[in-house]
């Protein structure tokens, strides 16, 4: 359908409403298997706790982020930019090895819309029953299969948008204000918010956000080469296309392998035909793949028409799948992965800052003495109490005083008062001072801290 100005030139054109066929083989199953680990990963992920926490959750009230019994603050946003890079160059390292195969099997666009497409299929049957069924007039099967599937698509999207939110407020305790209708207006918000999102892209839109929405899709050629794996038609075998009968012999007939069936056409979820070349709008599912080589096998042809390969494997019969581009890229994915596991396997569960106070440089007390005054801020992020000690490093001379046990409980912020003195004989001007603070039951956590004191700087100096 299309609408035209008055000049007659065409504005607008409607796509055609996509009925993909299903279709069985090593790739669908492949991309099954993604879907069920992903939407179980999603949705089962926020049940689980460990070590009395919920196994991830982003609790961002109380700006802590608990993921797999590691507890993150504020202060470990050096992790964040670590995954944001991981992501990265993991997108870089798989688009260069093959394609768009993010895309296909594991984009939320895409796992979200299967599940839509296969509750369609369970509702109003397979793709010539569906197609068959929107051509033919309203009747009382049709308006019971189309409110049935629109009711089961909004529970299914009302169970997506809970979910989500339960990632950010603790499940168990989002359930119960479920139940008793007393959820607050933020979780209201997200919880609707994303339910349409996925009814919306999932449900409608479906190819559309790969074809028009999707950035990937329009930058994506820029990190493909020549010998990135991509699924390609072979045209030298399979042209001149046409159709035939098993038992003519391919001399005979003086026809390629492609019997043009167009069941390629029929099973991509996008719509487009791969015999017309590498298109944007393929999302490398490989759904053709499988059809393409059940056709095949029927017809008694080689498999592979079409298939995984790279464009110098085209035309020149070799490629070069690993390349020095992939090498650079998986190990700088190594070293970060390796780097980041390690750093949050070792990370001290300790955080202190010594901050002085401004009211004075310093006080002058009985007998020689000079006080300096600071606050520390302690940060226990450890996921149990501990008892801590701040000793000076190296140094006789200081005098510590708290104004109350360095003592906190899991997970607590505290600000204790500290006094540092020095005999007036220690120095003039500004000292030095390093302390340790580390907690008593474990040695291991430690801190190093340095402290800077105010001493007079002796006649004519304050």
């Amino acid at each position: 359908m299309t609408e035209k100005s008055s000049t007659g030139e065409t504005l607008y054109r409607k796509e055609p409403k996509i009925y993909p066929r299903q279709v069985k083989g090593t790739f669908t199953r492949m991309r099954v298997i993604a879907v069920w680990v992903l939407l179980g990963l999603f949705y089962v992920l926020p049940w689980i706790n460990i070590a009395g926490k919920q196994s991830v959750l982003f609790d961002l009230p109380a700006r802590k982020f608990y993921i797999f019994g590691f507890t993150f603050w504020p202060q470990d946003f050096v992790y964040l930019a670590l995954l944001l890079i991981t992501a990265g160059l993991t997108l870089f390292f798989v688009t260069a090895l093959a394609g768009r195969l993010w895309c296909g099997y594991a984009c939320p666009q895409t796992v979200w819309t299967d599940v839509f497409i296969r509750i369609e299929r369970w509702i109003e049957g397979d793709r010539a029953k569906r197609m068959k069924l929107d051509k033919a007039p309203w009747s009382a099967e049709k308006v019971v299969r189309k409110t049935s599937k629109q009711l089961v698509w909004i529970l299914f999207a009302l169970w997506t948008g809970f979910t989500f939110v339960g990632f950010f407020s603790p499940i168990r305790d989002l359930a119960l204000s479920v139940v008793s209708f007393s959820l607050g207006p933020w979780e209201t918000f997200w919880g609707i918010f994303y339910s349409v999102a996925t009814y919306g892209n999932a449900g409608f839109l479906r190819e559309q956000v790969c074809k028009y929405m999707c950035p990937y899709a329009r930058f994506q050629s820029a990190m493909f080469d020549k010998d990135t794996l991509i699924i390609s038609y072979d045209e030298e075998r399979g042209e001149p296309r046409g159709g035939r009968r098993k038992k003519d012999k391919r001399a005979d007939t003086g026809l390629g392998d492609c019997i043009n069936c167009t069941l390629c056409v029929q099973v991509c979820p996008t719509g487009i035909d791969i015999r017309n070349g590498l298109q944007y709008e393929c999302i490398a599912c490989a759904a053709c793949i499988d059809v393409c080589d059940q056709v095949m096998d029927k017809m008694g042809y080689d498999r592979g028409l079409v298939r995984y390969t790279t464009e110098h494997a085209l035309k020149h019969k070799e490629g070069h799948v690993i390349r020095p581009r992939l090498m650079v890229y998986g190990a700088l994915l190594l070293v970060i992965i390796c780097g980041t596991l390690w750093s949050m396997v070792n990370r001290i569960p300790l955080r202190a800052d010594l901050i002085r106070d401004r009211n004075a440089l310093y006080r002058e007390l009985p007998g020689d003495v000079i006080e300096n005054v600071y606050t520390l801020k302690i940060t226990n992020m450890d996921a149990r109490a501990h008892g801590y000690q701040l000793v000076p490093i190296d140094n006789e001379q200081v005098e510590i005083d708290l104004d109350k046990p360095l003592e906190l409980g899991a997970e607590e912020v505290s600000g204790i008062i500290v006094r540092l003195r020095l005999p007036k004989s220690a120095g003039k001007g500004v000292q030095n001072i390093d302390l340790e603070l580390s907690a008593t039951d474990d040695p291991s956590i430690r801190r190093e801290i340095e402290a800077k004191a105010m001493m007079p700087l002796g006649i004519g100096g304050r």
